[in-house]
């Protein structure tokens, strides 16, 4: 009798263990995704504060290309939004629009050989550039993370625990096709 109470004790202990290690590593996937995202949105508020810098530069020399500089002010306005906002999903659009944006504001810099030459642009464009490049860095592990813990929440016996604890997926940051696809340099001369 004592040998099976012990066995009995023994399973529901490592039943319990087994439960507290999923929960554990439910709730390490949940704050890993919003690290991620606070990391992305240092990134996003580093740019943001940048942007201005930039097209004040530009605006002293791009006197025809005001409606470039209005549009990258814009996607950046409506990046702030998003991010401020924690909509993942209105990000990539406003992200799309941004990188367009801002495209079109170093094709067009090529015509501008003062500008070109100013050592606050080129200091401008390559923190800008190296920030695109740490941002889109911090996008795939998001997603990845996203993924992980979306993937941990509906598999079996997961989903009991997150069930229980009402712990949800996340969304990954998608971005529209024109993102993903090959620039086309011609279009942004035209």
């Amino acid at each position: 009798m004592n040998i099976v109470l012990f066995i009995i004790f023994g399973l529901a202990a490592a039943v319990i263990i087994y439960l507290i290690l999923i929960f554990n590593n439910l709730v390490t996937l949940k704050h890993s995704v919003a690290k991620a995202w606070a990391n992305i949105d240092v990134l996003l508020a580093q740019r943001h504060d940048e942007l201005p810098r930039l097209v004040e530069v530009c605006k002293q020399y791009m006197t025809y290309e005001q409606e470039t500089l209005r549009r990258v002010m814009q996607a950046r306005s409506a990046v702030a939004a998003a991010r401020e906002q924690n909509n993942v999903a209105a990000l990539g659009p406003a992200e799309t629009q941004l990188r367009g944006g801002l495209g079109n504001l170093f094709a067009l810099s090529e015509g501008y050989p003062d500008l070109k030459a100013n050592e606050n642009f080129r200091h401008l464009q390559f923190r800008i550039t190296e920030m695109e490049n740490a941002i889109a860095d911090r996008r795939e592990l998001y997603n990845e993370i996203v993924n992980l813990n979306n993937i941990r929440i509906e598999q079996f016996p997961d989903i009991i625990i997150a069930t229980l604890f009402n712990f949800n997926p996340k969304p990954l940051l998608v971005f529209r096709d024109e993102e993903v696809s090959d620039v086309k340099i011609k279009s942004l001369f035209d």
